[in-house]
């Protein structure tokens, strides 16, 4: 895959995850349950425990921030980018395992928002990861 289309699948996806993020921070700051389809009441139990903030910020908010930098990375010129984006992109997807974790085996319960969340964040691992060690594309001819 191209340097290009690399940093469009980033791009793409760090804006779907900023919006899901920003759903998620409006949904908590207004005091409203999140939409969720098939019910079953798993949203609302996952963003009312324990594990819906840290250290009292809550986890949509860190969520914005996160895809924010990793969009903002895309910028950042030459392998420094690079790092960063795939730097923010694997804490990222570790922090969101362990919120999966969370959810299966302390919550009890499962919350779409977060698996869309878990899985954009999965693909920017990959994506930023894979733009960081792939080997650099041959200069064009001129």
């Amino acid at each position: 895959m191209s340097e290009r289309r690399l940093r469009r699948l980033i791009a793409l996806t760090a804006l779907i995850g900023l919006a899901v993020a920003a759903y998620l921070t409006y949904v908590h700051y207004a005091e409203l349950e999140p939409i969720c389809a098939g019910g079953g009441g798993g949203c609302e139990k996952v963003q009312n425990s324990s594990y819906s903030e840290l250290a009292g910020i809550p986890v949509a908010v860190l969520g914005l921030i996160g895809y924010g930098l990793i969009l903002a990375s895309l910028w950042i010129p030459g392998d420094g980018g690079r790092l960063a984006g795939a730097l923010l992109a694997l804490v990222g997807f570790g922090f969101s395992a362990y919120l999966t974790w969370a959810e299966l085996f302390e919550i009890d319960a499962i919350c779409q928002w977060c698996v869309v969340s878990a899985v954009l964040m999965t693909i920017l691992a990959v994506a930023t990861s894979w733009r960081l060690i792939r080997p650099p594309e041959p200069a064009a001819a001129g």
